[in-house]
């Protein structure tokens, strides 16, 4: 059997270029994986990389997404995280049951991912390879 190989590769904004190559028992999960770290590569563009310095101009929501953004990009992260994260970007408080509620729209329209249950939920941000592989899972039922 020949063997596997998958090559992938990335140009950031400053004209760097990464290459990686798998090679092996190329699994879907494992495809999953690498792309996430292509996406990481390439950058994520953040909602509004300066919203912490305006943020009278905009809702608990923008300013929750846009610390999501900055902060965890690729990994699981709580409610209680988030929370943590806002409160020490821009000094003001904001209420667990607010942050979960926000998490949970977020959830709806599909920016984040969700896992675990009601009492050790996680969320991560959904990738644009999250969201195609969510569509094709939706389409197949």
């Amino acid at each position: 059997m020949p063997v596997k190989k998958m090559r992938v590769e990335v140009f950031d904004g400053s004209g760097n270029r990464y290459t990686v190559t798998f090679e092996g028992n190329v699994t879907r999960e494992k495809a999953i994986r690498l792309l996430d770290l292509v996406e990481l590569l390439g950058g994520m563009p953040s909602v509004n990389p300066n919203l912490e310095e305006t943020t009278s101009a905009y809702s608990k929501f923008d300013k929750l997404r846009s610390i999501l953004d900055k902060h965890f990009p690729i990994v699981w992260f709580s409610s209680r995280d988030a929370q943590l994260v806002y409160e020490q970007a821009f000094k003001e408080p904001i209420s667990l049951s607010t942050v979960s509620t926000y998490l949970s729209r977020m959830v709806d329209r599909e920016v984040l991912l969700k896992s675990g249950a009601s009492n050790r939920r996680r969320y991560r941000a959904m990738t644009k390879l999250s969201q195609s592989t969510l569509s094709s899972m939706k389409g197949n039922k």
